[in-house]
Parts: structure tokens; sequence; C-alpha cells
């Protein structure tokens, strides 16, 4: 077998539809786009969700909700996540060089997940009030939140 020999199967292909090729193509004359009317004309074509001056759909509706676009500025962090890293100090740029929090993250917040054995000092992190507490009681610190701007 050679490439060059190579076919596909027999009736696997078929020759492509010539429309408005005369009368005994079957789809001749009108070439199947009926008779009058905006469809039947070139270039007759409205955009997507037009309904003939009628007032849209996707006007008529009420707009609803809204999408925040700061919304994944802030990273959550684990309490168990804090007590493997061998720092004593921790700031968000430690967080983005352990993986822990994403490259792209603006800021952290530690969140009362797991639990923490020994004393750390946090800065520049905000904590929720239960983290505050397990951190606090384990000897740790918390500095000064600082949010970066990109």
């Amino acid at each position: 077998m050679r490439l060059n020999s190579i076919k596909p199967a027999q009736g696997a292909k078929h020759a492509s539809r010539r429309v408005g090729r005369g009368i005994g193509s079957g789809i001749g004359k009108t070439a199947g786009r009926g008779h009058k009317g905006q469809k039947s004309r070139t270039g007759g074509f409205h955009k997507v969700g037009f309904e003939g001056g009628q007032m849209p759909l996707q006007r008529r509706l009420p707009k609803r909700g809204f999408v925040s676009p700061t919304a994944g500025d802030t990273a959550e962090v684990r309490l168990s996540a804090l007590n493997k890293l061998p720092m004593d100090t921790i700031d968000i740029l430690v967080l983005k060089q352990a993986g822990i929090v994403p490259s792209s993250a603006l800021s952290a917040k530690v969140i009362l997940s797991g639990k923490i054995e020994r004393a750390i000092k946090l800065q520049g992190v905000a904590v929720t009030k239960g983290a505050k507490v397990a951190i606090e009681t384990a000897g740790g610190s918390i500095g000064v939140v600082i949010r970066l701007r990109g």
C-alpha cells in the first residue's frame, strides 16, 4: 500500500450540490429559496435577534445581576496551608512563591480551615475573625493589611 493509492470507500464521498444550475439539477430556478421575500434576495439577511422592527426580546427583558470586576483579586488561604510554610513571617509575596496563592491575586485572606500549631507573623494579609483568634492563641501576630493595585 502506498499513500498515493489510498482512496475513500465506494459511496463515501458525494458530489457537492450544484444549486441554481438549471431545471435538470432539481434545484434550479429559485435555487431552494422559495418565491419573493427578504430571504430570497442576495444579502437579504438581518442581524441576529432582529424581530422586524419590534422591540427585540433581549431589549424587552430587564437587566439583572452584577459581575464584579475585582471578584478574583482576593485569594483564600487556609490555616493548614500556613502551618506547612517554613517561614515565620508571611506576606503576599511569600504565599505567591510557595504557590498557595495565584500570581494574579492582588490580596489574600486567611480563613479558619485547619489548625495552626506554631507562632507566625502575618504582614499585609487579611484575616477572618476566627482565623485571627486561632493565630493569636498559637502565639502569632497580625500586621497591617495592604491591598496591591495592578
